[in-house]
């Protein structure tokens, strides 16, 4: 692997900064030049947020433009839609299966739309659907559904396992540590 472009998506509040940090430190532990840039909606009011994470021997920019992404990990299956046009041809997806109605659909405004995730795989040859929250849930917590995440993406990826334990360890603060190895070690062992 010489560059991998990842986006992260999903809603406000949902751990994707989190993720996207690990996921820097993961790059900067193998010698890649990393930039990650974070685009807030928002997100305090669980809004649309997407994060880029570029990691080469050497990384220009941090924006990755539409059709450039090898891998979209989306924490919330209508932003895994919303954001489908940025992924390359053979590019993989990862979708957390969870729904989260924005704020139109709460409102009446708008309706959720049906079978988000069969519409992807219609296009996408390689998605992988995973509901992580109860995996969360079952890890002892429900807020560790961005790092069992990270355990799909660690083994899409093929980058070494110890390499993001380490990073986990040094980015998650030391009493959430155990939780997010557990569902880090859980999303691990879903991906095919």
């Amino acid at each position: 692997m010489d560059k991998l472009n990842i986006m992260i998506v999903g809603v406000g509040g949902q751990g994707t900064l989190l993720a996207s940090r690990i996921l820097g430190n993961v790059a900067m532990k193998m010698n890649f030049d990393v930039k990650v840039s974070e685009v807030h909606g928002m997100a305090q009011r669980g809004g649309s947020v997407v994060t880029y994470v570029k990691l080469a021997k050497k990384v220009y920019s941090p924006i990755i433009e539409k059709g450039e992404a090898d891998i979209i990990l989306a924490f919330e299956k209508l932003e895994a839609l919303r954001w489908m046009e940025y992924l390359k041809n053979g590019g993989s997806y990862i979708i957390n299966e969870q729904r989260i109605d924005p704020i139109a659909v709460i409102l009446g405004k708008e309706k959720y739309p049906d079978g988000i995730i069969e519409k992807i795989k219609g296009v996408v040859n390689k998605t992988i659907s995973v509901d992580a929250l109860p995996i969360a849930k079952e890890c002892g917590n429900i807020k560790a559904v961005n790092v069992v995440l990270l355990g799909v993406l660690a083994k899409e990826t093929g980058i070494d396992k110890e390499i993001w334990i380490e990073s986990i360890k040094e980015t998650v603060p030391k009493k959430l540590q155990e939780v997010n190895f557990k569902a880090f070690e859980a999303g691990y062992g879903l991906a095919v």
